[in-house]
């Protein structure tokens, strides 16, 4: 038993060695592992089951808002690629290609469906009457640009949504591809607990072939940024490059606007970040695959009246995700230990002792707090500890991002709040050869996003010192 209990715990500490932490966590608390293919992983039961609440909670918020989901092929046309030349130049170092010898056709893997989708969109949009056209698919992607693996965080192939509508104008457009960043945020915090800044990306940071990109970042513990989710107002740009056009109600063509908007497999991976420790991983309540494990202590003589009531209690609870370990093979000690790493949010124990009392000891993963609670008020006493379980995580992320997020408005002191890992404001002209040259003087810094709220005045750019544009947040990142 000691043997098994060694090889079940984390051996890295979180603020020795972050990635090296990450990745035990990870694979110890059985969410993903390393494929035999390089640059893939494998997710396991556990991880996919958190990816099916993420895309449960999104797929009822889209389908609310009148978007319906697709599905296109995984092949694109190399000729498609070439229809758009930032989109072709911007996926070109990622792309993986096969060939069709009979065809003499090249086809790339998908890295994103816009090109693929829009040939389909130039034939099925005719007349205003057509839109909006509002689809999504669920998929995978693949990039070929990973040098090494993290799982969930960098890989060649990730799974992740991407909507993609189509609209008789830019306002309709653009207040859309607004609306669902603003849906993603409430997905980050509301459901995984990460607080988020959202904002535009810089002409250098835009999605290729974008008009404009809007973004949510956060804050990972070892002070790089991740980009969370991201929507683009495309323009008309790939409506012209495909031929999509429609007749108005004034039977005159015009060419429709289009936006899409996206998020990955990677929230998986910000929310372990965030929120896991050196026992293993916390989930959030609402994102857990089992909410509640049910631990009973027993001995020989007690052990069919212990189980007897632990099973009622299973019952009891049936609204939550609940799992009973009745297991005899192992002691509680270790199935502490286990339900710890895998990150259940709740543990309920029950002992002779708390039979005759009629309660059990609820144990919550993200403090260790203990409460003695009656077994008639567990309903109503586990609905409010969930609660205050996924706002205790959510706050400490929010007094972390605030603790590290700090604002510069000279060079000297933007270099040390980067070498100090924080995620940093300051005044920004906008030039994307202006916005090179920071990266290359602070080895890797980048913009990670521009605050829809501006001040009036700015203030002159923090490297080159010409007038600034607007106030940006830099930062490192993922």
């Amino acid at each position: 038993m000691p043997q098994k209990e060694e090889q079940l715990g984390i051996k890295v500490k979180k603020d020795k060695d972050f990635s090296e932490w990450y990745n035990e966590v990870v694979i110890k608390g059985e969410l993903a592992d390393h494929s035999v293919v390089r640059g893939f992983m494998v997710i396991k039961p556990r991880g996919y089951a958190v990816w099916e609440k993420i895309q449960s909670y999104f797929d009822e918020k889209i389908k609310k808002s009148g978007v319906k989901n697709a599905y296109f092929p995984l092949l694109i046309p190399e000729s498609f690629f070439k229809k758009e030349a930032k989109h072709a130049e911007g996926f070109a170092p990622e792309l993986a290609w096969v060939m069709d010898e009979e065809q003499k056709e090249k086809y790339a893997l998908r890295p994103t469906s816009e090109t693929i989708m829009y040939d389909s969109y130039s034939k099925w949009i005719r007349s205003w009457r057509d839109l909006p056209l509002r689809l999504n698919q669920w998929c995978n992607v693949l990039r070929w640009e990973v040098k090494q693996t993290k799982l969930f965080l960098r890989t060649r192939e990730f799974l992740w949504q991407e909507g993609h509508c189509v609209y008789e104008t830019e306002q309709e457009c653009d207040r859309e591809a607004r609306m669902f960043l603003n849906e993603y945020k409430k997905l980050s915090e509301e459901l995984l607990a990460i607080p988020v800044i959202e904002g535009m990306k810089t002409e250098k940071e835009k999605f290729a072939g974008a008009k404009t990109t809007y973004t949510i970042e956060a804050l990972m513990p070892d002070g790089k940024a991740l980009q969370m989710g991201t929507s683009h107002n495309l323009g008309q740009n790939f409506a012209k490059a495909f031929d999509i056009a429609f007749l108005d109600r004034n039977e005159k063509k015009q060419m429709p606007w289009q936006n899409s908007w996206g998020f990955s497999t990677r929230l998986i991976g910000a929310m372990v970040m965030m929120h896991s420790d050196d026992k293993g991983i916390v989930l959030p309540p609402k994102i857990a695959p089992t909410q509640i494990v049910i631990v009973p202590i027993f001995f020989k003589d007690d052990k069919e009246k212990i189980l007897k009531k632990a099973n009622e209690l299973k019952n009891k609870l049936k609204k939550y995700s609940v799992e009973l370990d009745d297991r005899d093979s192992y002691t509680p000690g270790w199935k502490f230990n286990e339900w710890e790493l895998k990150g259940v949010p709740l543990r309920i124990e029950i002992g002779p002792k708390d039979v005759e009392k009629s309660q059990v000891v609820l144990v919550r993963r993200d403090n260790n707090d203990k409460e003695a609670v009656k077994i008639a008020d567990l309903d109503k006493e586990i609905e409010n500890t969930l609660g205050q379980i996924h706002k205790n995580l959510f706050d400490k992320a929010k007094k972390f991002l605030n603790e590290n997020t700090a604002e510069a408005k000279a060079w000297d002191d933007f270099l040390k709040q980067i070498k100090d890992k924080k995620l940093v404001k300051a005044p920004f002209c906008g030039s994307m050869e202006c916005e090179g040259s920071i990266r290359d003087k602070t080895d890797g810094a980048t913009s990670r996003a521009i605050p829809f709220e501006q001040p009036k005045n700015i203030g002159n750019c923090i490297h080159c010192r010409k007038q600034g544009k607007f106030m940006v947040y830099f930062g490192k990142a993922y």
